[in-house]
C-alpha cells in the first residue's frame, strides 16, 4: 500500500537558480519591492556621503568666513569641481534622506499595526512614499538651484 501511495503522489516542484541575464529583465518588481530596494540604496548613499555631510555642517556653522566658503562651493565650485556638480551631490543627499526617512516610517507603521500588513496597504504606502519623496526632492531641488 505504501508503494502505491508513493507512486501516486504529485511530483514536487523543482526550483532552480535564476540567471541574472535571462530571468531578471522580464521580472516585474512590485512597487513595495522597489521602495524596499530604494530604502537600502538611500541608506548606502547617506553612508557614503557622510564625510560630505560633516563638511557641510562644519563649514556652515563655524564662522561667517567659512559659511561664505560653503556658499561659494555651491555657486562657483571647489577642488576643481564645478558648483553644479556639488549641487547634484546635495540633491542626491536630499532625496536619499527624504526617501529613507519616509520608507523607515512606513516600515515602522507596518511593524506597529497588524492592519497595515496587507497587499493593498503595501502598494498604497509604497506609492505614497515614492510620490512624497520625489515631490519634496523636486521642490527642494528647485530651491537649491535657485528657481524660487
Amino acid at each position: 500500500m505504501t508503494e502505491l501511495a508513493s507512486t501516486q503522489r504529485a511530483k514536487r516542484p523543482e526550483f532552480r537558480n535564476i540567471n541574472a541575464f535571462t530571468d531578471l529583465p522580464g521580472y516585474r518588481l512590485p512597487l513595495a519591492g522597489l521602495v524596499s530596494i530604494l530604502h537600502r540604496i538611500s541608506g548606502f548613499i547617506m553612508f557614503l556621503l557622510m564625510p560630505f555631510i560633516i563638511w557641510m555642517f562644519d563649514t556652515s556653522i563655524s564662522s561667517e568666513i567659512s559659511f561664505d566658503r560653503f556658499k561659494s562651493a555651491f555657486n562657483v565650485g571647489m577642488l576643481g569641481v564645478p558648483g553644479i556638480l556639488w549641487k547634484l551631490v546635495a540633491l542626491a543627499l536630499i532625496w536619499a534622506y527624504l526617501h529613507h526617512f519616509l520608507a523607515g516610517l512606513r516600515h515602522l507603521w507596518m511593524d506597529a499595526s497588524h492592519e497595515a500588513v496587507s497587499k493593498d496597504f503595501g502598494r498604497q504606502s509604497a506609492a505614497f512614499t515614492l510620490a512624497v519623496s520625489i515631490g519634496l526632492t523636486i521642490v527642494l531641488g528647485a530651491k537649491l538651484f535657485g528657481l524660487y
